[in-house]
């Protein structure tokens, strides 16, 4: 069973932050004990909170990202995590060269767990306005729905 997710992005500002914050508020609503974190692939902003307009449009919608710090991916991340969930496939093709074969298959894209997304990847928000944060958070939280019917299933 499903007991660690770990979401990652390129800087671990914006996207997986969010699908961090989103899962950790899903999984506490649904009493689900599972393990939640994230990470980027570029060491961009280890250390820094995420983006404060990803953490103001979060907030709108009930979700505290505040506590949350940038980490970069590592290898070992593949063996700690049952499922390692990318934002798109730019951050897949990054992440396959830290990932062990024999973890490939705990390597998914978030969005595969979306129903009738009917989109494949969370765009970065970071160069565009407001309407992008919004439209991370709605496929976010149909993800998250996703993954948490995953892991309710009989």
């Amino acid at each position: 069973m499903t007991r660690r997710i770990l979401f990652f992005c390129m800087g671990n500002i914006c996207r997986s932050p969010t699908a961090e914050g989103v899962m950790r508020a899903k999984l506490a609503a649904a009493g689900l004990d599972v393990e939640v974190d994230s990470a980027g692939t570029h060491g961009y902003h280890i250390g820094a909170p995420p983006d404060e307009r990803s953490q103001a449009h979060a907030l709108k919608r009930g979700y505290d990202l505040s506590p949350l710090r940038a980490r970069k991916l590592v290898a070992a991340d593949f063996e700690r995590f049952d499922l390692v969930l990318a934002m798109d496939a730019d951050n897949i093709a990054n992440a396959e060269a830290l990932c062990p074969p024999s973890q490939r298959h705990r390597l998914q894209l978030l969005m595969d767990h979306a129903r009738h997304a009917g989109q494949r990847h969370v765009p970065d928000p970071y160069y565009g306005g407001d309407a992008g944060f919004e439209e991370v958070l709605d496929l976010v939280e149909a993800a998250c729905d996703g993954l948490i019917a995953s892991l309710t299933k009989p």
